[in-house]
């Protein structure tokens, strides 16, 4: 395949409208944005009109089925990713899906069953995993010959306090009102089935925490020290927003900590404690693009202690993650974000949840 992939986007909210459809236009070589999909009329209409898009659906699986569609992005609330996902493979689209992929075990199954099936990819949007810090770090662990500790932080303001002071984000008040009532019902049902019926409102409430930001950092946790023995213990306060948890690994501890707050900060790194070197994983706001992730090396050497800055490019990891995602599809290099790796992180997800019960 040595042309343009044709795109359909299903979700026009923020994500598609600060990240996916400006990188997509700067990727213009690659990629050629030509269905949309969203249950607002009017966002549908102006998005249309501002990239020169003319089929134009409400319906997302109507969109899957457009024949010339070489690949299809879910973008939309995370309660219909499932199903827009499996329509998407069984009409032989490749699929690039937004964390999280679904919120059930079962789901992930039924995705990973539908993409076997067709024989086509189904790639989870971990853009922090792409960041060329986060890589250089990766690489960096392999040199450390023994950690001692780690912590893995996410405390940040709520998204809306940077989007409002940096984009302008389209919305309108034409949403049906049984899609709200169906959003809620699905998402109900779902979370019941992960973490059963009878969780009160606070372990719901970290369970679609987890889900949501915890994703981005226990994913590249697991890819840079692997996936833990056990969760020693957690704890979750304020409603539900904030947790902490103690991992064990064989031979040292990792804790975790995450909470949402009003405070325009986005406090968010992987750290690793060695011998004589510390190597941390600095990552900015993804809502305004090419703020740099970087990585920061701190050493003793010869009784001579010295810090590194490293900020491989200015490049965004949502652009190179669509690189990557290009490659792929193109040329069949091997994908990095699976349904089977995402899956893990259900089940730490699980983990954390048992701990907190």
């Amino acid at each position: 395949m040595d042309h343009k992939l044709k795109v359909g986007i299903i979700g026009l909210g923020e994500v598609a409208q600060i990240i996916h459809l400006p990188i997509l236009e700067s990727l213009s070589d690659k990629y050629e944005v030509t269905a949309l999909c969203d249950i607002s009329k009017q966002l549908l209409q102006t998005i249309g009109e501002r990239y020169r898009v003319t089929n134009l659906f409400t319906d997302a699986k109507e969109l899957t089925k457009q024949k010339d569609l070489d690949v299809i992005f879910v973008l939309n609330s995370d309660e219909y990713h499932t199903d827009c996902v499996i329509s998407a493979v069984q009409n032989k689209k490749h699929v690039l899906v937004e964390k999280p992929m679904c919120l059930t075990k079962s789901d992930a199954d039924r995705i990973i069953e539908a993409r076997d099936k067709n024989e086509v990819h189904v790639m989870v949007g971990y853009m922090r995993r792409f960041a060329p810090a986060f890589i250089e770090a990766v690489h960096e662990m392999k040199k450390l010959d023994k950690i001692n500790y780690v912590k893995v932080r996410d405390i940040i303001g709520q998204n809306s306090l940077f989007i409002e002071q940096s984009s302008n984000v389209l919305r309108f008040n034409d949403m049906p009102k049984d899609a709200m009532v169906d959003k809620e019902e699905r998402a109900m049902k779902m979370v019941n089935e992960a973490i059963g019926e009878d969780a009160p409102d606070t372990l719901r409430t970290t369970y679609r925490l987890l889900c949501g930001l915890s994703s981005h950092d226990l994913s590249a946790m697991r890819e840079l020290i692997g996936f833990p023995n056990r969760v020693v213990s957690a704890s979750n306060w304020n409603g539900g927003k904030f947790i902490t948890a103690t991992l064990e690994y064989d031979d040292f501890y990792t804790t975790f900590e995450t909470g949402i707050d009003n405070i325009i900060r986005f406090d968010a790194h992987i750290e690793v404690f060695g011998n004589n070197k510390q190597l941390t994983v600095q990552y900015n706001t993804p809502y305004i693009r090419h703020l740099p992730t970087n990585l920061i090396l701190a050493k003793t050497v010869n009784g001579n202690y010295s810090e590194c800055v490293t900020r491989p490019t200015f490049k965004d990891p949502y652009t190179l993650e669509l690189e990557h995602f290009f490659e792929v599809v193109t040329k069949g290099i091997l994908l990095k974000t699976t349904p089977e790796d995402f899956k893990k992180d259900l089940e730490l997800f699980d983990m954390i949840i048992e701990k907190l019960r």
